[in-house]
């Protein structure tokens, strides 16, 4: 029995927890793969770069104390951008760069223009205040034919009952002037066959031409045109004399409807003497109604030029 009075012990160990290592190694980690992408990308554009703009980024790292052209270009990328193929972009190269120079196209100085006061060389003489004063005329003209051709066309589509022969009315801006053409198409002819007078469509398309004319300086002249190929019952009344009539009748619509007479300069028939399809001088569209807001400034009153 003595035995078990010997007392029990119980050796509680405390395990102690290991020191704390920290996160050095994660951020040490993370420049690694950092500095890897960087190293990759670093590979991807160099192989995305052409020659001549390895050259320019050398350069602008290591500027020269001299730029290779003379146009200005010689510098960063040597006048090219980023973008040809993908991350590039077109621009001019290293080379065509180089060939450009500063120099007139005209490197010979001739005579003084007492005129001017400037040097005339081989291209002719400096430009005077008239030449200046002429295209700054035709720069406005341009803008007033623009305008209203623009004008015209608005108000032909706000007419329901013309829409249907849209293909007829032709409105072009050319050297001559403001050409405005009412033409005849297979099935939707301008004027009955024979008639001077047009028809109702056509009166209305005619019509609101007026007013617009009207506000515009320019000088305006009015020519009727047949196709080849044409019977007239009457001997004596032919293509020239029904486009004269034809001219002559849109005129007086014209004026009917706002345009005053003297801004008229001509009324003419031409029959089939300037067709429309040269080639084909019977074809339909031939048939036609010319009306030409001239390329010229308004006639000068005689007081004015005293």
């Amino acid at each position: 029995m003595a035995q078990y009075d010997q007392p029990i012990i119980i050796k509680k160990v405390k395990k102690a927890a290991h020191a704390h290592h920290g996160g050095a190694w994660k951020i040490a980690y993370a420049d690694f793969v950092t500095a890897m992408m960087a190293f990759f990308l670093l590979l991807w554009l160099i192989s995305m770069t052409t020659p001549e703009q390895k050259e320019g980024l050398a350069d602008y790292f290591a500027p020269p104390n001299v730029a290779p052209t003379t146009s200005g270009s010689g510098g960063m990328l040597g006048g090219t951008a980023m973008d040809t193929s993908g991350a590039k972009m077109a621009g001019s190269s290293m080379a065509a760069n180089q060939d450009a120079t500063n120099a007139p196209a005209s490197m010979t100085a001739g005579a003084e223009d007492k005129g001017t006061g400037g040097n005339e060389g081989e291209t002719g003489a400096t430009d005077t205040a008239s030449g200046v004063a002429e295209r700054e005329m035709k720069a406005v003209r341009d803008q007033v034919f623009h305008s209203a051709a623009a004008s015209i066309r608005q108000a032909w589509q706000a007419l329901p009952d013309i829409s249907e022969m849209s293909d007829n009315l032709l409105v072009e801006e050319t050297d001559e002037g403001l050409n405005i053409q009412i033409i005849d198409q297979e099935g939707t002819p301008m004027f009955p066959e024979g008639s001077k007078y047009p028809t109702e469509q056509a009166r209305q398309a005619i019509a609101v031409l007026g007013p617009i004319l009207q506000k515009l300086s320019n000088q305006i002249t009015i020519s009727g045109h047949t196709a080849a190929g044409g019977t007239y019952a009457n001997p004596r009344y032919g293509s020239w004399e029904l486009s004269s009539d034809r001219a002559n009748v849109v005129r007086a619509l014209l004026g009917e409807f706002g345009l005053s007479d003297d801004k008229v300069t001509s009324v003419s028939g031409r029959a089939s003497a300037d067709p429309f399809f040269p080639n084909d001088p019977y074809q339909a569209a031939n048939e036609r109604i010319k009306i030409v807001v001239l390329n010229q400034a308004p006639p000068v009153p005689p007081d004015m030029g005293l």
